[in-house]
């Protein structure tokens, strides 16, 4: 079956603007995307970040309290939109409202999952929220992206275990996929978010891309500030995770038009 959907509009960020996808005759820069997580709670750092001129992508909780506000202004601003799905994880930290546990069946993870899709203004892609128990069964993975494929939708597993089979399952539904390669800030200071924004870096220009994921966190965000504007000059670009995907894919587009179902707020269909 041929996967289709939105145009994607491949955004590459440099110091000058934005820059058209190049004939695949002409070699790209490396490419990096940067996934912000956990938007919705902290509306200073969201509007910060929504505010920057190059082309993030944020995952948004389901149903925080600045959740609808910021995600509507990023997709104003050119954002790209995420749903962040809270999945259970090996530590029992709470997942809050939207939270797909493994005592769920598949009523319950599908019904669950489609609401917090619906919740999110302007929603393109899905990766998850901690999982680090939820991404290695199988079956609860084989529910989720039973789910995704209905949408125009991607998944990118933030791979918060080794062993997530989420990426593999996606694949096997023909849910667009990637994975993440580096973790920008599990430790908050300046030094350890330099380190791994160049490990990012490192890896884009080994393997012609990367996917960095970072938080709203006031030390991120002051780094993403000063450090994003220096990537042309290092021959770096920057993209939407879309875009990200399409420079892996020869620039075709995800999906085609009218192929799959559209998202419509959850107050305007029903369950």
């Amino acid at each position: 079956m041929r996967l289709a959907c939105f145009v994607l509009a491949l955004t590459l960020w440099s110091g000058a603007g934005s820059v058209s996808a190049e004939p695949a005759r002409k070699a790209l820069p490396p490419t990096i995307a940067i996934i912000i997580d956990d938007m919705g709670h902290n509306l200073i750092e969201g509007e910060r970040l929504v505010n920057l001129d190059h082309p993030l992508t944020l995952a948004f909780l389901p149903y925080r309290r600045h959740t609808d506000r910021l995600a509507r202004l990023a997709h104003d601003r050119h954002k790209e939109i995420m749903l962040h799905a809270p999945m259970a994880n090996t530590h029992n930290y709470g997942l809050g409202p939207g939270g797909l546990t493994q005592d769920m069946d598949e009523q319950s993870i599908t019904s669950t999952l489609r609401r917090a899709l619906q919740s999110i203004p302007h929603v393109q892609g899905v990766n998850n929220h901690m999982g680090s128990l939820l991404t290695q069964q199988l079956q609860p993975m084989d529910w989720v992206m039973k789910e995704l494929y209905r949408y125009p939708v991607y998944f990118i597993d933030s791979r918060t275990i080794a062993s997530s089979v989420a990426g593999d399952v996606a694949a096997a539904y023909q849910v667009p996929t990637m994975t993440r390669d580096v973790f920008l800030d599990h430790e908050q200071t300046e030094e350890f978010v330099d380190q791994q924004f160049k490990l990012l870096i490192k890896r884009a220009r080994q393997n012609g891309s990367a996917i960095g994921i970072g938080h709203p966190h006031t030390v991120t965000v002051d780094y993403l500030e000063k450090h994003l504007p220096e990537l042309d000059r290092q021959g770096i670009a920057i993209a939407t995770v879309s875009g990200l995907w399409a420079v892996r894919n020869g620039n075709r587009e995800m999906f085609a038009e009218g192929e799959k179902q559209a998202i419509r707020p959850a107050f305007a269909r029903k369950e």
